[in-house]
Protein backbone atom coordinates (compact mmCIF):
# COMPACT_ATOMS: atom_id res chain seq x y z
CA UNK A 1 0.00 0.00 0.00
CA UNK A 2 1.48 3.35 -0.95
CA UNK A 3 1.83 6.32 1.42
CA UNK A 4 -1.19 8.14 -0.04
CA UNK A 5 -3.45 5.14 0.61
CA UNK A 6 -2.11 4.79 4.14
CA UNK A 7 -2.89 8.44 4.89
CA UNK A 8 -6.34 8.08 3.31
CA UNK A 9 -7.03 4.95 5.37
CA UNK A 10 -6.01 6.73 8.59
CA UNK A 11 -8.08 9.82 7.80
CA UNK A 12 -11.17 7.81 6.88
CA UNK A 13 -10.88 5.81 10.07
CA UNK A 14 -10.15 8.82 12.28
CA UNK A 15 -13.59 8.62 13.82
CA UNK A 16 -13.05 5.06 15.03
CA UNK A 17 -9.44 4.81 16.12
CA UNK A 18 -8.35 3.72 19.60
CA UNK A 19 -5.72 2.51 21.97
CA UNK A 20 -6.72 -0.99 22.97
CA UNK A 21 -4.82 -2.20 26.01
CA UNK A 22 -5.53 -5.90 25.36
CA UNK A 23 -4.43 -6.56 21.80
CA UNK A 24 -2.11 -9.42 22.59
CA UNK A 25 1.51 -10.08 23.37
CA UNK A 26 4.09 -8.01 21.52
CA UNK A 27 6.35 -11.04 21.16
CA UNK A 28 3.64 -13.30 19.70
CA UNK A 29 3.27 -14.52 16.14
CA UNK A 30 1.50 -12.46 13.50
CA UNK A 31 1.99 -9.72 10.98
CA UNK A 32 4.26 -6.75 11.58
CA UNK A 33 1.15 -4.60 12.07
CA UNK A 34 -0.34 -6.96 14.65
CA UNK A 35 2.95 -7.06 16.56
CA UNK A 36 3.18 -3.27 16.45
CA UNK A 37 -0.40 -2.96 17.75
CA UNK A 38 0.43 -5.38 20.56
CA UNK A 39 3.49 -3.30 21.49
CA UNK A 40 1.45 -0.09 21.48
CA UNK A 41 -1.30 -1.77 23.50
CA UNK A 42 1.24 -2.78 26.13
CA UNK A 43 2.73 0.74 26.10
CA UNK A 44 -0.60 2.43 26.62
CA UNK A 45 -1.64 0.03 29.35
CA UNK A 46 1.54 0.34 31.39
CA UNK A 47 2.58 3.93 30.59
CA UNK A 48 -0.69 5.86 30.12
CA UNK A 49 -3.15 3.54 31.90
CA UNK A 50 -4.51 3.66 35.44
CA UNK A 51 -1.24 2.44 36.91
CA UNK A 52 2.17 3.23 35.53
CA UNK A 53 5.14 0.89 35.38
CA UNK A 54 8.06 2.98 34.16
CA UNK A 55 10.06 -0.16 33.33
CA UNK A 56 7.89 -0.30 30.19
CA UNK A 57 9.94 2.64 28.89
CA UNK A 58 13.14 0.58 29.02
CA UNK A 59 11.38 -2.43 27.47
CA UNK A 60 9.47 -0.79 24.62
CA UNK A 61 10.93 2.66 23.89
CA UNK A 62 13.93 3.24 21.68
CA UNK A 63 16.82 4.90 23.54
CA UNK A 64 16.25 8.15 21.61
CA UNK A 65 12.42 8.02 21.50
CA UNK A 66 10.51 11.26 20.88
CA UNK A 67 7.37 11.87 22.99
CA UNK A 68 5.48 14.93 21.76
CA UNK A 69 2.01 16.16 22.74
CA UNK A 70 0.39 19.52 22.14
CA UNK A 71 0.16 20.38 25.87
CA UNK A 72 3.82 19.77 26.75
CA UNK A 73 7.36 20.39 25.55
CA UNK A 74 8.71 17.49 23.46
CA UNK A 75 10.59 14.85 25.44
CA UNK A 76 13.62 13.02 24.05
CA UNK A 77 15.06 9.75 25.31
CA UNK A 78 14.05 7.25 27.93
CA UNK A 79 15.19 9.17 31.01
CA UNK A 80 13.47 12.40 29.94
CA UNK A 81 10.26 10.47 29.18
CA UNK A 82 10.34 8.71 32.56
CA UNK A 83 10.94 12.03 34.36
CA UNK A 84 7.98 13.58 32.51
CA UNK A 85 5.61 10.77 33.49
CA UNK A 86 6.85 10.66 37.09
CA UNK A 87 6.17 14.39 37.48
CA UNK A 88 2.83 14.17 35.65
CA UNK A 89 1.61 11.31 37.87
CA UNK A 90 2.88 12.94 41.06
CA UNK A 91 0.81 16.01 40.19
CA UNK A 92 -2.19 13.96 38.98
CA UNK A 93 -2.15 10.71 41.02
CA UNK A 94 -5.37 9.44 39.42
CA UNK A 95 -4.14 10.10 35.86
CA UNK A 96 -5.63 7.56 33.47
CA UNK A 97 -6.07 7.37 29.69
CA UNK A 98 -7.86 4.63 27.73
CA UNK A 99 -8.70 3.75 24.15
CA UNK A 100 -12.00 4.63 22.55
CA UNK A 101 -11.92 2.32 19.48
CA UNK A 102 -9.63 -0.10 17.63
CA UNK A 103 -6.02 0.71 16.84
CA UNK A 104 -5.09 1.07 13.17
CA UNK A 105 -1.68 -0.10 11.97
CA UNK A 106 0.06 0.21 8.64
CA UNK A 107 3.74 -0.64 8.25
CA UNK A 108 5.74 1.07 11.00
CA UNK A 109 2.82 3.25 12.22
CA UNK A 110 0.03 2.70 14.73
CA UNK A 111 -2.73 5.26 15.24
CA UNK A 112 -5.26 5.42 18.03
CA UNK A 113 -7.88 7.61 19.68
CA UNK A 114 -8.17 7.95 23.43
CA UNK A 115 -9.70 9.86 26.30
CA UNK A 116 -8.84 10.37 29.93
CA UNK A 117 -7.60 12.81 32.50
CA UNK A 118 -7.09 13.25 36.21
CA UNK A 119 -7.34 15.51 39.24
CA UNK A 120 -4.49 17.76 40.32
CA UNK A 121 -3.99 16.83 43.99
CA UNK A 122 -0.20 16.66 44.05
CA UNK A 123 2.70 19.10 43.93
CA UNK A 124 2.79 22.24 41.81
CA UNK A 125 2.97 21.38 38.11
CA UNK A 126 4.58 23.60 35.49
CA UNK A 127 5.03 21.27 32.52
CA UNK A 128 2.16 22.71 30.47
CA UNK A 129 3.17 25.04 27.63
CA UNK A 130 0.68 27.58 29.00
CA UNK A 131 0.78 28.29 32.73
CA UNK A 132 1.31 26.18 35.82
CA UNK A 133 -0.74 24.80 38.68
CA UNK A 134 -0.18 25.57 42.37
CA UNK A 135 0.14 22.71 44.85
CA UNK A 136 -2.99 20.52 45.10
CA UNK A 137 -5.30 22.83 43.13
CA UNK A 138 -8.04 20.18 43.02
CA UNK A 139 -8.68 21.07 39.36
CA UNK A 140 -9.84 18.26 37.08
CA UNK A 141 -9.18 17.65 33.42
CA UNK A 142 -10.90 15.21 31.06
CA UNK A 143 -10.18 15.35 27.33
CA UNK A 144 -9.62 13.34 24.16
CA UNK A 145 -6.89 12.98 21.57
CA UNK A 146 -5.34 11.06 18.72
CA UNK A 147 -1.84 9.62 18.72
CA UNK A 148 0.46 8.32 15.99
CA UNK A 149 3.30 6.05 17.06
CA UNK A 150 6.21 4.94 14.90
CA UNK A 151 7.96 1.66 15.62
CA UNK A 152 11.24 0.32 14.30
CA UNK A 153 12.30 -3.26 14.96
CA UNK A 154 9.61 -3.64 17.63
CA UNK A 155 10.49 -0.52 19.64
CA UNK A 156 8.66 2.80 19.77
CA UNK A 157 10.74 5.58 18.22
CA UNK A 158 8.07 8.32 18.17
CA UNK A 159 4.80 9.04 19.92
CA UNK A 160 3.20 12.20 18.57
CA UNK A 161 -0.23 13.17 19.77
CA UNK A 162 -2.73 15.90 19.26
CA UNK A 163 -5.02 16.41 22.24
CA UNK A 164 -8.02 18.61 22.95
CA UNK A 165 -5.57 20.87 24.75
CA UNK A 166 -7.80 23.92 24.85
CA UNK A 167 -10.42 21.87 26.68
CA UNK A 168 -7.88 20.61 29.24
CA UNK A 169 -6.36 24.05 29.78
CA UNK A 170 -9.81 25.60 30.26
CA UNK A 171 -10.77 22.90 32.77
CA UNK A 172 -7.53 23.53 34.66
CA UNK A 173 -8.28 27.29 34.57
CA UNK A 174 -5.02 28.03 32.77
CA UNK A 175 -6.88 29.77 29.94
CA UNK A 176 -10.30 31.41 29.99
CA UNK A 177 -13.38 30.00 28.35
CA UNK A 178 -14.81 32.25 25.69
Amino acid sequence: MNRRNVVKKVLVAAGSLALLPNVGNASGAGSKEEKNKATVGEWFTHFWGKTCDLSVVDRLAAPNMLLQYSLHEPRHGREDIKAFMKDFRNAFPDLNFWGTADLIAEGDYVVGRWEGGGTHTGPAFSDFLVGSLPTASGRKMHFTGTTVLKLENGTITEEIGLAAGVTALQQLQLIKKI
